[in-house]
């Protein structure tokens, strides 16, 4: 049993990671090669009553991970998504913009569905 602030909002984290991850794996199952990552302040651990649920959608093309974005908010997995193709999370991931550098830095996988 948590005892201090630290450690009950670190089970809560976990908790809501976990959520999410079940979510992710059931969603995925009609996304072949696609994932999805958490970012933002849930991810890192400094989130709050007020903090929104930010996702990555990578999907082996922009039109199937806009597709994928879509089905991840309407079953509401995230408050803000991004959606992008693998080769565009390569490019963008290995950039020197400070945004995609702290994303590719703390984004946490929810889920991954291999090519079938």
């Amino acid at each position: 049993m948590p005892k201090t602030v630290s450690e009950i909002r670190a089970q809560k984290q976990a908790e809501r990671v976990a959520e999410l991850r079940i979510r992710a794996e059931h969603l995925l199952e009609d996304f072949p090669g696609s994932s999805l990552w958490l970012f933002g302040s849930l991810a890192r651990g400094d989130w709050d009553a007020y903090s929104d649920v930010d996702v990555l959608a990578i999907a082996p093309d922009r039109k199937e991970a806009d597709l994928l974005a879509d089905a991840a908010l309407s079953i509401g997995i995230a408050d803000d998504i991004l959606a992008l193709s693998g080769e565009e999370w390569k490019q963008q991931s290995t950039s020197t913009d400070p945004y995609w550098r702290a994303i590719s830095k703390e984004a946490v996988c929810l889920a991954e569905r291999a090519v079938s």
